[in-house]
């Protein structure tokens, strides 16, 4: 029986660590992406939920919507929205940076078949 509460504990306190260990992103964020020499600029709201989390983004070009996941300190988004009425898909893949509060990483714009880099900082 102790052995059970025992093993128990355990899983639960590994479950905690793990949870523990992906860092949060909810809230406002700027992303600024420079893609075959293009930049541009959005804002995207994070809702986290584990390590999970949803985005809705804002530019000059209009609204799109994203999904993703935070592994650790590993960000991945798939975000979707239009270029000139057509659907366009990017996907995003960087290092959540804990000491200075930004994501770096790529983009790839599958439609396109382009990649080019991102960073991302909390709105202010």
């Amino acid at each position: 029986m102790k052995s059970s509460i025992l093993a128990i504990v355990l899983a639960s306190t590994s479950v905690l660590a793990f949870g523990a260990d992906n860092a949060s992103v909810s809230g406002k964020w700027k992303l600024n992406t420079n893609v075959a020499g293009n930049e541009s600029e959005m804002v995207c709201t994070f809702t986290q939920k584990d390590a999970d989390f949803t985005a809705t983004c804002k530019s000059e070009n209009g609204e799109g919507k994203g999904t993703g996941k935070i592994d650790g300190k590993k960000f991945t988004m798939k975000y979707e929205s239009e270029y000139n009425g057509s659907p366009v898909t990017s996907n995003y893949a960087g290092t959540l940076d804990s000491a200075t509060n930004k994501i770096t990483g790529t983009v790839n714009v599958v439609e396109f078949s382009i990649d080019g880099d991102f960073t991302a900082a909390p709105e202010k």
